[in-house]
């Protein structure tokens, strides 16, 4: 998370002019009827914001104005679909907002690098995965939640330093040269983290994940080869 005093206003403006319009988006596309008419779905959907928020408040903030948490957003977009984890991200950014853990102003761009870039490669993940029609869980756990996880870690951390250094307010450390080195200790623990809620929701609750196709995964056969006794 980039506190707004090392972000220039274009970068500021420019957060809020990717991110309203997609979240406009994404409360147009929520399924609003069937969340308020399931009151299962209501409870998943506040829980989830809930651990979400929790899981942003345990974070290291450094002197600098930077943050580092996990984001945790491949496991709700799985969890929720790509409009109610969007929505729920923005409730739990409202959260860090009240309790002064987050400026206003960057909201936006804040928005855009750890909701709605995670959101949109989970999804991606998501679209292919379901395109090749595998029948075997462990791929959806392996690439739609390790995989989109490590991935959308990768691509918040490179484009978070590609705007600071752009914007140049922010005094790149001395490490940054072993940059690589360091990615696998920021990128492993969010995979993992993504991969074992996913894991854990396949094997107990799998009518929880909105993207998971119960039919095909759990009721077809893995190989269609099989010899029959």
């Amino acid at each position: 998370m980039i506190g707004a005093e090392l972000l220039s206003s274009t970068s500021l403006a420019l957060g809020w002019l990717i991110y309203l319009p997609v979240l406009l988006w994404a409360i147009c596309r929520a399924p609003w009827v069937e969340l308020f008419s399931d009151s299962r779905r209501q409870h998943l959907l506040f829980g989830t914001v809930f651990a979400l928020f929790l899981l942003w408040m345990v974070r290291r903030d450094f002197d600098t104005g930077v943050s580092y948490h996990f984001i945790g957003m491949t496991a709700v977009t799985l969890l929720l679909d790509w409009p109610l984890a969007i929505v729920g991200g923005l409730v739990a950014q409202i959260g860090l907002v009240l309790l002064g853990r987050q400026d206003l102003v960057a909201v936006g761009v804040n928005g855009a690098l750890l909701i709605l870039l995670p959101v949109l490669i989970t999804e991606g993940v998501a679209i292919l995965v379901e395109r090749a029609q595998p029948r075997n869980p462990f791929v959806y756990i392996f690439c739609s939640g390790f995989f989109a996880a490590a991935l959308s870690a990768l691509s918040c951390l490179i484009l978070s330093l590609t705007l600071l250094w752009y914007d140049g307010l922010f005094a790149m450390p001395e490490w940054l040269e072993d940059f690589i080195g360091y990615l696998w200790l920021l990128i492993f623990p969010e995979a993992f983290i993504n991969g074992m809620v996913i894991s854990a929701l396949v094997v107990f609750c799998p009518e929880w994940l909105e993207t998971f196709n119960r039919t095909r995964y759990l009721s077809a056969p893995w190989k269609d080869d099989d010899p029959k006794s």
